[in-house]
């Protein structure tokens, strides 16, 4: 007798399961003991410890305040680390959510170091970024870099596969302060003027 199939579940945009399963404090609810947060970096973690904020706005320039971010970055020594645990000073994995009211995203980190690509030539600092919003069938790919790496940046092989400089842009970091804290600003525009480069990765 053949094996019968079931089919496959129709694709979904991210809805509010995205938040009760993994940004349970965004949705209002309880949070666990050990959560995979937006405090990538403890105080005693090693390197520069920065501070990331920003929006993230759709085709028509509205703030979409229920998108949920995943972050992947080297450590500050251009170390990836694959294994999470909370007792660790730093994770190289972490979430965080826009916020309903104020639709902004905060992550504590590190800066992190250089790494280099498969043949050995070393890329920017850069976190890897994967974005979930209402609207999208599949989470978008990006990289963040750091607007105050001019020289790395201008060598970067994978920042460089972007030909025009202007839509570079749309991948820096700026340089901000916030009550003290050392910041970077990082804003998603998913479509329209501006668009963020998303990368096929």
């Amino acid at each position: 007798m053949p094996v019968q199939l079931l089919p496959e579940t129709p694709s979904q945009t991210a809805g509010p399961y995205v938040h009760i399963g993994l940004a349970l404090a965004a949705a209002g609810n309880p949070t666990r003991p050990e959560e995979i947060w937006n405090q990538m970096a403890k105080p005693d973690a090693p390197g520069e410890r920065i501070l990331l904020i920003g929006h993230v706005y759709d085709g028509n320039g509205h703030l979409v305040r229920d998108s949920f971010l995943e972050f992947w970055q080297a450590d500050s020594a251009g170390v990836y680390d694959p294994v999470f645990d909370t007792e660790k000073p730093f994770n190289c994995f972490g979430r965080t959510a826009t916020t309903f009211d104020a639709g902004e995203w905060t992550l504590h980190t590190v800066k992190p170091g250089v790494v280099n690509n498969a043949a050995g030539v070393p890329m920017a600092p850069h976190i890897n970024l994967s974005l979930f919003a209402r609207g999208i069938n599949i989470h978008l790919h990006t990289r963040l870099y750091f607007a105050d790496e001019p020289e790395a940046n201008a060598r970067c092989p994978v920042l460089n596969l972007i030909e025009q400089p202007q839509r570079r842009e749309t991948l820096l970091a700026h340089p901000c302060e916030v009550e003290g804290l050392r910041a970077y600003r990082f804003d998603i525009r998913i479509q329209g003027e501006g668009e963020t480069v998303f990368f096929d990765f």
